[in-house]
């Protein structure tokens, strides 16, 4: 018998209404014990309030895998296309804890 090391090919239906994805610059992270919530929001200039595009809501483990696959594909990103680089552009994804917080563990 000769042993298969290939992966199995997972088969996903992408519908056409969602095929077309959407666009973000802004990320809201937040979490409880059991879930993490992921806004995706637009930062339009001459807008003032960010518009939640989608919300993605997943448990903890779901969670962790996704960082670690987004930490393994910006990798070979990086090693196809060069670093990416941050600037000094604000930080476009924060946890809501962040914006309660005045930076010394008190609430504002």
């Amino acid at each position: 018998m000769m042993e298969n090391n290939e992966k199995p090919q997972l088969n996903i239906e992408l519908k056409p209404e969602v095929a077309g994805g959407n666009y973000s610059n802004l990320a809201v992270i937040s979490h409880s014990k059991t879930e993490f919530i992921i806004d995706f929001a637009q930062m339009m200039p001459g807008i003032p309030k960010p518009s939640v595009c989608s919300r993605i809501v997943m448990a903890p483990e779901h969670a962790k895998r996704l960082m670690n696959a987004l930490i393994d594909n910006i990798g070979k990103y990086e090693q196809q296309f060069g670093q990416i680089n941050l600037g000094g552009a604000t930080k476009g994804t924060f946890n809501v804890a962040d914006l309660l917080n005045n930076g010394n563990g008190s609430k504002s």
